[in-house]
């Protein structure tokens, strides 16, 4: 059979898990990133970073609704998932996450953009006109008082989900990691470093897509990119992409000093069928050079427009070495056979259930829903204090909460 090399037994040759296995961790690791930058407002009082706050929650919740459905359309029977609600199974990873994915939507996540656009939605509620009116009154949830008081409680409640949704968003993404580093049988994925390096290069994929997304959305608006915003972002960025990096060099130089049975079986596939992937792509383009062009920024005073290409660049760069990180993990630990002593490939199809279409497609799905959040919710600072005729058209009765 093409593609296939050395020794292996009928069942390894085809891959169970496909690019949208790949895609499912991807979206998740925006998630949690996204979420992480919030919190730098919100919990660490990070003033420099608040043009991105509600940015940041809307992005969050955007992929996270997304995030389920590569797995959906992997499943023979997508009609069948909701059993692991209704029979728990408490010693399965898969079923635990979605309790985990439930409790960080709805308890988290959901709560934390309520709470924190409840006064904006009261008055949408009284200004809107038509369907939209309709839907601000929904969202409400009958509570409309908005009075100094209530809005304290909020702000109070809120940073209370924000510092619970922060071990949430680990537990979200970390139980990625930890399901392949849990599995022994399969020595590229097994190591008690695979959730830790799955959190981190999360929160690079969050941070540099946030990055991105505010830049690209401001310059639609016409408006002014705040350089101090960005500057702040791209110095986390910078920062939390070192850890990764040495924590993947760490994992890298163990597996080297240890030398097992596999060693040799492994360095062989990152020579030929990983090389462009893991080599080309996820290192030197995915992460040496994105390091680089951020360091360039930390060291060196560099003009506004400069500093924003740049910017720009590594974001860019930093979202492709995460994803082909994950492309390494999830298709790289497929290609070979459990005795080592046989190799296959993987062909990614066109227009089939997993195919590329279909991932293209689920990739931008999110940013369609974050067009509508933000037309709904605008998350812009300078729109939250000009509401249309504001508390001028709202009568004291709702503002005091009567």
């Amino acid at each position: 059979m093409n593609g296939v090399e050395g020794f292996m037994y009928p069942n390894e040759i085809s891959l169970h898990w496909s690019v949208l296995i790949v895609l499912y961790p991807f979206i998740t690791g925006l998630v949690a990133g996204a979420f992480i930058l919030a919190s730098l407002e919100r919990v660490f009082r990070v003033e420099a970073v608040k043009p991105t706050y509600r940015l940041a929650l809307l992005t969050a919740l955007s992929f996270l609704l997304v995030a389920p459905l590569p797995l959906q359309l992997h499943l023979g029977h997508p009609e069948r998932s909701p059993e692991m609600y209704f029979t728990p199974h408490s010693t399965s990873a898969m079923a635990m996450f979605g309790y985990v994915y439930l409790w960080y939507l709805m308890a988290v996540l959901v709560f934390e953009i309520w709470l924190d656009y409840r006064r904006d939605i009261v008055l949408l509620s009284q200004t809107s006109r038509g369907l939209l009116r309709v839907v601000y009154k929904v969202m409400t949830l009958g509570s409309n008082n908005i009075s100094a008081r209530s809005l304290r409680i909020d702000e109070r409640v809120g940073w209370i989900v924000t510092l619970v949704g922060i071990p949430s968003a680990f537990m979200l993404h970390g139980y990625v990691g930890f399901i392949f580093g849990s599995i022994k049988a399969n020595p590229w994925w097994s190591s008690p470093l695979m959730p830790v390096v799955f959190i981190f290069s999360a929160m690079v994929s969050g941070i540099a897509g946030v990055m991105l997304l505010y830049m690209a959305t401001t310059k639609l608006r016409g408006k002014q990119i705040d350089i101090r915003c960005v500057d702040s972002i791209a110095m986390y960025l910078f920062y939390t992409f070192i850890v990764d990096f040495s924590l993947e060099m760490l994992d890298l130089i163990h597996r080297i000093y240890e030398a097992d049975e596999s060693f040799r079986s492994l360095d062989f596939m990152v020579h030929t069928r990983l090389y462009f992937s893991h080599i080309v792509v996820q290192i030197c383009l995915g992460t040496v050079i994105p390091l680089i062009l951020l360091a360039i920024t930390q060291m060196v005073r560099l003009p506004e427009i400069a500093r924003k290409r740049m910017y720009t660049s590594a974001g860019g760069l930093s979202l492709i070495g995460i994803f082909a990180m994950r492309w390494n993990v999830v298709i790289g630990g497929q290609l070979f056979s459990k005795s080592f002593l046989g190799y296959t490939s993987y062909k990614m199809t066109l227009a089939t259930r997993e195919g590329l279409i279909v991932a293209i497609a689920l990739t931008l799905l999110p940013l369609g829903i974050l067009w509508v959040l933000i037309k709904l919710l605008p998350p812009w600072p300078e729109d939250r204090a000009s509401h249309p005729t504001e508390m001028h058209a709202i009568p004291t009765a709702v503002a005091a909460g009567d």
